[in-house]
């Protein structure tokens, strides 16, 4: 069964002369995606794997005499785990360069960002795209209707999007799916690629923000939990949010002296990867957690789709010393847009006082499970 991608028909995204990189974390289905394209194209291509040696060899030797040869005859060359391949920027960008008729395809876990290596080699001459777990914006397009979705919305919220999770109907074999990731996938490439010798110290840190979802970090509390130093725990952090585990967001202000700006707050990629580290699959009835996961899912599922959609905006928290606070904050297009996420609504939210003085022109919603969709599916 395959299950319905933004970029299922992605052939615009593939020019001769330029590369195209599909990257995101892992198991979420760039090679099936990949996979599902070639099955349909009238190209002539060549389909191989990072992880075979002798493709390591002739792409990561920087030789013309061997690359060269290597694609003669075909109109495109899919490279699938290209992030195996060592240099496979400088092999890529000798490609583009030289066989400028080829059209290119590379994809690849987080270590593209982790290591560098395809940046600056194809500065100019390549095309990225990012794949995530299934956005809500996906299923709503192709496969569900609203009420489908919102249906199926506890489960979302529990067990998040990866695809593996999605595809299984019994609750048992998602818990073992995602117990997987997070044990078997999670971490691989930072461990592969970082000067990071055990997962553990990673792990205890990701436990502690799966806790504080939705609430400002204090880094210093966590080196101590953890008993290492701060700057580790930064570079830590940065690593985590380059493999797709955790996305940072800073305080919004503009110089008033009561904004606070001094602290980020960390969201998880996925639910379900959240849940997964802390063991916690219980029923959303039964769980303290509720308002944390909520706000965590419509953060994640609103980045899925501003990123597919082409979306640019600057994404914030908004709190006061007095603790007056805006869960999310969006500048674009020069305006200002606040976002409060709350489960329950029986009680009517307004923004705050000291938000509506300072920024009268401010937008102001609340994102509740009644209009949810409105806000990931690009309707607000």
């Amino acid at each position: 069964m395959l299950l319905p991608r933004y970029y299922s028909n992605f052939e615009k995204y593939i020019q001769p002369g330029k590369a195209l990189i599909i990257y995101g974390p892992r198991r979420v289905g760039k090679t099936t995606l990949v996979n599902q394209f070639l099955s349909k194209t009238t190209w002539k291509y060549k389909l191989d794997s990072g992880d075979n040696i002798r493709v390591q060899q002739i792409l990561g030797s920087q030789d013309f005499s061997q690359i060269l040869p290597y694609v003669e005859g075909y109109d495109l060359l899919v490279i699938d785990e290209a992030q195996n391949i060592p240099n496979i920027g400088m092999g890529l960008k000798i490609l583009v360069d030289q066989v400028p008729s080829l059209r290119t395809i590379a994809t690849g876990s987080s270590s593209f960002e982790l290591s560098g290596q395809i940046g600056e080699p194809l500065t100019g001459r390549k095309q990225t795209l990012c794949l995530y777990p299934i956005a809500q914006l996906e299923l709503l397009s192709s496969k569900y209707n609203e009420f489908e979705i919102k249906e199926k919305l506890s489960g979302f919220l529990i067990f998040g999007s990866y695809p593996e999770v999605l595809l299984e109907k019994l609750l048992d074999k998602k818990i073992q799916v995602l117990e997987e990731l997070v044990n078997s996938y999670l971490l691989k490439d930072i461990l592969t690629l970082e000067n990071v010798k055990s997962s553990k110290t990673l792990l205890s840190i990701l436990r502690l923000l799966a806790f504080q979802v939705g609430s400002q970090v204090s880094l210093n509390e966590i080196a101590n939990a953890v008993n290492i130093d701060v700057k580790t725990v930064q570079r830590y952090l940065d690593l985590l949010e380059k493999a797709f585990v955790i996305k940072s967001v800073t305080g919004f202000s503009r110089n008033l002296r009561s904004e606070i700006t001094s602290k980020a707050k960390y969201y998880f990629l996925d639910n379900g990867i959240r849940n997964g580290l802390i063991l916690q699959f219980n029923p959303l009835d039964l769980r303290a957690d509720i308002g944390q996961l909520w706000e965590n899912f419509i953060f994640t599922e609103r980045l899925k789709y501003r990123s597919y959609k082409n979306l640019y905006a600057n994404t914030y928290f908004w709190r006061t010393y007095n603790q007056q606070e805006i869960d999310i904050i969006e500048e674009r297009e020069g305006k200002i847009f606040a976002y409060e996420c709350k489960w329950s609504e029986k009680r009517k939210t307004t923004a705050p006082k000291e938000w509506k003085t300072s920024y009268p022109d401010a937008s102001f919603s609340v994102i509740t499970p009644k209009n949810y969709l409105e806000f990931i599916v690009g309707k607000k």
